[in-house]
């Protein structure tokens, strides 16, 4: 399957958009460049896992985009507490990450129950 047609990818990349527009102009280049680096991670970790051959390369992509989304959800955590973020565009991100974490799980379960049932005939 095209990673461009999976539903958690193009949320994935709609959601690293919103961070670059987000942080444009911010003054701390560190944390900046620290957010959008892990919201990137999302996207481009589910398209070069697609991009592979076989599920097991599949599901170790998808699991590093897995934990981008955790170490994004983190970010933003602090970026609000330490009022670096504003809270209401934090806590929709923080939905946001919590929905494609889902749903990779649940594309991760799929690859990994079609590849038992091909490695069972």
């Amino acid at each position: 399957m095209d990673f461009e047609k999976l539903e958690v990818w193009k949320r994935s990349a709609r959601l690293s958009v919103s961070l670059y527009r987000k942080m444009v102009g911010h003054r701390d280049w560190g944390f900046r460049d620290q957010i959008t680096r892990s919201g990137l991670s999302i996207p481009s970790n589910i398209a070069e896992g697609m991009s592979r051959d076989g599920p097991r390369e599949k599901v170790r992509f998808l699991l590093i985009a897995k934990g981008s989304c955790a170490e994004l959800r983190t970010q933003l955590y602090i970026g609000r507490e330490a009022e670096m973020l504003d809270r209401d565009f934090a806590g929709e991100a923080v939905q946001e990450t919590r929905e494609i974490a889902a749903m990779l799980a649940s594309l991760i379960n799929t690859i990994r129950a079609q590849a038992a049932m091909d490695n069972a005939k």
